[in-house]
């Protein structure tokens, strides 16, 4: 069988491990080639550090994406993650319509808020410019915060119930997607995971593994590829929750055990051999 190709389409983060530096290995891993599409170049992420550079890619996406058509390239799957503008949101769509036509999957983090916060130089605009694209994908993950800003809904913090999940999943796909995932999902104080939803069957999965304390940098981006690339293999949903869970909480324990500074990224490059365990059983 021809390999299978994901295009992946987020910032480049020099330093503090996420975006595109945890996307194309990981994706790679599954034994995907893995395509990119740069939108930005930042010396390191935007949370925790102060002073970091920001390069703009905007203007070269266009001219990237007419090349690749000139050579009829095609994907299995689209994934966007860090997108730097309400521009790059509406690029987006056009690019979704033109390899939805060829049959790709298309898969959005919309990653943009956490802790009932937005990421800096994000607003309330830039939010409803991802529920559009939410909208016109057919997969997405984003963490409870995400979800409830893209949904005109208040964070709930953790006062939330399986029941409150349940109707924030249904309404997820209620725009647009036919499977959502809901990540930093917990019912319990010792567990944390995450809940999915498949629009056409109904069915509900939960999948949760122990908390470890602290908050992590690029989690997120290595639950969505490593999510993404099990349902590219051929993988449930449910699978995939449990794949993603297993291998993402992995790497954090690692680096949670070697005291390492959170803001650098987590060890997920001692887990791949997991992940590729995990995606063979």
């Amino acid at each position: 069988m021809p390999q299978k190709r994901v295009i992946t389409i987020q910032d480049i983060s020099c330093v503090g491990k996420c975006s595109l530096t945890v996307a194309l290995p990981i994706i790679s891993a599954g034994g995907i080639e893995a395509a990119i599409l740069p939108t930005a170049i930042l010396s390191t992420h935007t949370g925790g550090f102060e002073g970091y550079t920001f390069r703009d890619l905007t203007d070269d996406i266009e001219p990237i994406v007419a090349h690749w058509a000139s050579l009829g390239l095609q994907a299995d799957a689209v994934y966007t993650g860090y997108l730097g503008s309400e521009h790059q949101q509406q690029q987006m769509a056009t690019i979704f319509s033109a390899f939805k036509k060829q049959g790709a999957l298309v898969f959005v983090d919309p990653a943009m808020a956490d802790m009932g916060q937005l990421y800096p130089a994000f607003d309330a605009h830039f939010a409803m410019g991802m529920r559009d694209l939410v909208a016109a994908s057919d997969l997405t993950a984003p963490n409870l915060t995400e979800a409830t800003m893209m949904l005109g809904k208040p964070w709930p913090g953790e006062d939330y119930d399986q029941a409150y999940i349940e109707d924030i999943l249904r309404q997820l796909v209620d725009l647009g997607p036919a499977r959502a995932v809901l990540t930093g999902v917990s019912f319990a104080a010792d567990s944390l995971g995450a809940a999915a939803i498949d629009r056409v069957t109904g069915r509900i999965d939960y999948y949760f593994t122990e908390r470890v304390e602290g908050y992590y940098h690029g989690t997120g981006d290595i639950y969505s590829s490593a999510l993404l690339t099990a349902i590219v293999n051929g993988r449930t949903l449910a699978d995939a929750i449990r794949i993603a869970c297993e291998f993402t909480v992995g790497a954090i324990k690692r680096t949670h055990a070697a005291g390492t500074d959170p803001r650098y990224g987590v060890d997920f490059e001692h887990q791949l051999g997991q992940f590729i365990q995990l995606l063979a059983n």
